[in-house]
């Protein structure tokens, strides 16, 4: 049986535990104590699904072929910029590795397809288990932010579109950093604005290499892998692993 503080106070004063050994009240703490933040990557919260369709939509019989070249190079081009310290925000690299994708497999690009398809990310909504979630998590006292590689201007209208406003207290684009996950200076960032111990901060991925990266810098990590993917080979695991996001709200205590 797990009591949490209050169901201790009153069976304490009900004389329910009478013939039990009581532990002290600090020993039922469960993981919500243990945990004071979760930082979230952008899309365990947002759903990129419906971009995919639309390139589908553009493309017929292409599109699947289409977006999984672009979110490829969409990642490389990143990466190769933070490593080559030529730096080029989110919008921009995924709208170069669009153009670059398209090209590999020679498709007509016009200009109002490129603009429709990275616009897209502008106006995502959240997956179905998003509110109810963030709705448990804040109403246990974990504080809630998002720590993602989109721009901060991607991550507030997708918050609007979502209508999700209210439930983050910091919107964290590593633009500010001019640097991209797995960098350590971009996890740094919960650490600073939570002011919190890494380990007492969450970090909820949708990426395999993102949920390496944050375990590397040393977050307790839940990988909310809705597509099924298979583990990174980097040598570290995520402490969770998951579908929705039932698996953050076992991981945190609020669900058994």
């Amino acid at each position: 049986m797990t009591l949490d503080r209050r169901e201790f106070l009153q069976l304490s004063a009900a004389g329910l535990l009478a013939g039990r050994a009581l532990p002290h009240p600090d020993a039922l703490l469960t993981e919500r104590a243990k945990y004071r933040a979760v930082a979230f990557d952008a899309f365990p919260i947002f759903d990129p699904r419906p971009v995919f369709a639309l390139a589908e939509g553009l493309f017929p019989g292409r599109g699947a072929e289409l977006s999984s070249a672009w979110r490829a190079r969409q990642f490389e081009y990143q990466w190769l910029r933070a490593l080559g310290h030529q730096y080029a925000d989110f919008l921009q690299t995924t709208e170069d590795a669009l153009v670059f994708a398209a090209k590999q497999l020679q498709l007509e690009l016009a200009p109002d397809a490129r603009s429709q398809l990275v616009q897209a990310y502008m106006k995502l909504k959240a997956w179905p288990d998003v509110r109810p979630t963030l709705s448990s998590l804040k109403a246990a006292g974990l504080r809630l932010a998002f720590l993602s590689n989109m721009t901060a201007a991607m991550l507030h209208a997708s918050i609007k579109n979502a209508e999700l406003d209210g439930f983050f207290e910091h919107v964290l684009s590593t633009d500010a950093r001019k640097t991209y996950k797995p960098d350590s200076l971009a996890y740094q960032m919960g650490v600073d604005v939570f002011k919190l111990k890494r380990e007492e901060i969450v970090f909820v991925s949708f990426a395999g290499w993102d949920a390496s990266g944050a375990k590397w810098f040393g977050y307790p990590t839940v990988w909310v892998n809705r597509l099924d993917a298979p583990t990174e080979e980097l040598g570290v695991t995520p402490d969770a692993v998951g579908r929705d996001l039932s698996v953050l709200m076992k991981f945190v205590g609020l669900l058994d």
